[in-house]
């Protein structure tokens, strides 16, 4: 199994696959609708936002522009086979403990494959990742960008903040 999984003492609530994938292209469309006004609004235009300015880019390149030079056919190639492993991974933990895991765990998986997502969609036309969110002390990236962080950092602390009993069924010694 992929990562921990802080369980609820609740039965088991199918429903909860409907939501974890309601939630995650809830994530994916917010970030895509959000890309879609950047391109047509932000071209050539820098809006100062506070710690967070607007301003548009679009990354060729995988995270923090990396391979940007390596030819496209490459980089799509490779971005999107780990991009698609990685969200199947992500995926299948997802069905399989959504039924009982806690909330915020059912969230951050949703994160990460609605940020996965999302960018793999976005490269697929062109290439290219749009980006939008810019800091002026990190590279420009995108909300999808920040879904994947911060589901992952979820997914990552969850155990250290979970009841005992969570604790204790994540022990290696269960």
């Amino acid at each position: 199994m992929i990562g921990a999984n802080p369980v609820t003492t609740d039965r088991p609530r199918p429903a909860r696959r409907v939501g974890l994938l309601a939630v995650t292209a809830g994530f994916a469309a917010t970030d895509l609708a959000i890309k879609a006004w950047a391109t047509t609004a932000l071209p050539g235009a820098f809006v100062e936002a506070g710690p967070v300015d607007l301003r548009l880019a679009f990354n060729p390149g995988a995270a923090f522009s990396i391979a940007a030079d390596a030819p496209a056919w490459v980089l799509l190639t490779v971005t999107g086979v780990i991009t698609l492993a990685v969200a199947v991974a992500v995926a299948v933990a997802g069905w399989r403990t959504a039924p009982t895991a806690r909330l915020t765990w059912r969230l951050g998986l949703a994160a990460i494959l609605g940020g996965a997502s999302a960018n793999l969609l976005d490269r697929l036309p062109d290439g290219v990742v749009t980006d939008y969110l810019h800091t002026g002390w990190w590279p420009t990236f995108n909300l999808a960008d920040t879904f994947i962080v911060v589901g992952a950092a979820t997914l990552v602390t969850l155990p250290l903040f979970g009841s005992s009993a969570e604790r204790e069924q994540l022990s290696p010694e269960h």
